[in-house]
């Protein structure tokens, strides 16, 4: 059974002004420890809080990785570390596609899952000393935020968490790439 109303009763929605929205500039929403302890996924995604820093969260999660590193190295053989950093990589494509589903965003600025993990790759294919893991970091940092080709290109065409996940893989491989040529024919 279908009901409808008269059509006097019925009462047209606004339009849309665009030109009145044209300068309106969009709202970035700061999210607080209650959400990111409110589902494991978010906590993950946020990278346990660190995705909250109104500071440069990406940069702030390369730090934290490079944190973990230092302590987690020294009690893993190279196995044990790799088999660790894959299974954070697929534990990353969960968090973070449920995570940017709950957002409404997919790739949302505070998802630091995917810099904690790619950095852990690069910094344990990285020479073992405090310069070369600076220049990593400042490497990966330039490939992760300026995203130049195919980064970019992947970073728009990828969704969900896969999509999160892997343009920060692709910048860990190009950090790589950048240290081995240094390596090779600078050193």
């Amino acid at each position: 059974m279908i009901i409808s109303a008269p059509d006097s009763q019925i009462t047209p929605k606004p339009e849309f002004e665009a030109p009145a929205l044209a300068n309106v500039k969009p709202r970035r929403i700061f999210l607080g420890g209650n959400f990111v302890f409110a589902h494991p996924a978010f906590f993950i995604a946020f990278g346990g809080g660190v995705g909250l820093s109104r500071f440069a969260p990406g940069t702030m999660a390369t730090l934290l990785a490079l944190s973990l590193f230092w302590l987690i190295n020294q009690h893993l053989n190279p196995i044990q570390f790799l088999l660790l950093t894959g299974t954070m990589f697929v534990i990353g494509i969960w968090a973070c596609g449920v995570t940017g589903k709950a957002l409404g965003d997919h790739d949302h600025g505070g998802m630091v899952w995917d810099e904690i993990v790619a950095f852990l790759l690069v910094l344990f294919f990285t020479p073992q000393t405090l310069i070369w893991q600076a220049f990593a970091f400042l490497l990966f940092r330039l490939f992760d935020i300026l995203k130049p080709p195919p980064i970019r290109y992947y970073d728009k065409k990828l969704r969900g968490g896969f999509g999160v996940m892997f343009d920060d893989l692709l910048a860990a491989f190009f950090t790589l790439l950048c240290l081995a040529v240094w390596k090779k024919f600078l050193i």
